[in-house]
C-alpha cells in the first residue's frame, strides 16, 4: 500500500501546469503540498462529484491537462461517471482513485464492497482502455511516465494505506476557487 502523503508529493512533482481537482481525504493534504489557482478542492456538498466536475473542466479546456484525485467512497457514489468520462473526447483527463476501502473523513467506516470491488475492472467494464493500478510508490513512480503520456481519458487506481484525515469542510467558497481558476486559465 502507498502512503497518501508520499503519493501526493510524487504527483505534485509531475503535475506541471495541470488543473487538479481534489476531494475529501486528498483536499487538505494537497493544499499543504500545492496551493495554486489551478487547484480546486471539491468538498462538502460536492462529495461524489469531483470526477464529473473535473471532466467539465477537461472538456472546456482540451489544451490543459486535468487531473482528478477522487476517493474510492466518492467514486462508488457515482460509478456511472466512469461511462460518461470514457465516452467523452477528454484526451487530457486523468482520474486518480485513491482506494483505501474506507470513508476516511467520516470516521474510517468500510466502503460497501471493501476488499471485493475492483476499480480497475470496473473502469475497464465502463470502456476505459488506459487503466493503471498501483499498490507501491516505486511502481507508481516507474509507471507515471506512461500514465501521463497515454491518451486519455486515463484511469489510475492507487491502493492507499488507511489514514485519519479529518473532514475538510468548505475551505472557502467554491465560487472563489472557480474565479481564481478562470483567471489562471485566462478565461473571463
Amino acid at each position: 500500500m502507498i502512503a497518501s502523503d508520499k503519493c501526493l508529493e510524487l504527483l505534485a512533482r509531475h503535475r506541471g501546469d495541470a488543473v487538479v481537482v481534489t476531494t475529501m481525504a486528498t483536499a487538505i493534504p494537497w493544499q499543504r503540498i500545492s496551493n495554486t489557482a489551478l487547484d480546486i478542492p471539491s468538498v462538502g456538498s460536492a462529495m461524489g462529484h469531483a470526477a464529473d466536475f473535473a471532466l467539465g473542466i477537461a472538456l472546456a479546456r482540451p489544451d490543459r491537462a486535468v487531473w482528478c484525485f477522487n476517493g474510492d467512497g466518492s467514486m462508488l457514489m457515482t460509478l456511472q461517471t466512469l461511462v460518461t468520462i470514457q465516452r467523452s473526447p477528454a484526451a487530457n483527463y486523468r482520474l486518480f482513485v485513491f482506494q483505501n476501502d474506507e470513508y476516511e473523513v467520516t470516521g474510517n467506516q468500510p466502503t460497501p464492497g471493501a476488499g471485493l470491488i475492483s476499480y480497475p475492472d470496473t473502469a475497464r467494464a465502463a470502456g476505459f482502455t488506459a487503466v493503471y493500478d498501483f499498490d507501491a510508490l516505486e511502481a507508481l513512480e516507474a509507471g507515471l511516465p506512461d500514465v501521463l503520456s497515454d491518451t486519455g481519458p486515463v484511469f489510475v487506481n492507487l491502493r492507499i494505506a488507511p489514514g485519519n484525515e479529518p473532514a475538510p469542510g468548505r475551505i472557502r467558497p467554491l465560487a472563489v476557487d472557480i474565479q481564481e481558476l478562470r483567471g489562471a486559465l485566462g478565461v473571463s
